[in-house]
């Protein structure tokens, strides 16, 4: 079975593909290229504009601050 993408928010993209610590691991390490790298693995579109988004308000997205 394929799973589509298409239509999910972004955590709901990482929990479909099992990419869920490892987005939690690059956004505590505040590893900007990695985030960009597992966005574009599973099609968010900008992912550039995610990465700054979570990483300019982590506290908001559910991760202690910097």
């Amino acid at each position: 079975m394929t799973t589509t993408l298409a239509g999910m928010t972004v955590n709901e993209r990482l929990a479909a593909t099992g990419r869920v610590e490892l987005w939690e691991d690059a956004v505590r390490a505040r590893d900007r290229t990695a985030m960009i790298a597992l966005l574009r693995r599973i099609a968010v579109p900008n992912p550039q504009k995610v990465a700054d988004a979570v990483l300019a308000d982590p506290v908001f997205y559910g991760f202690a601050p910097a």
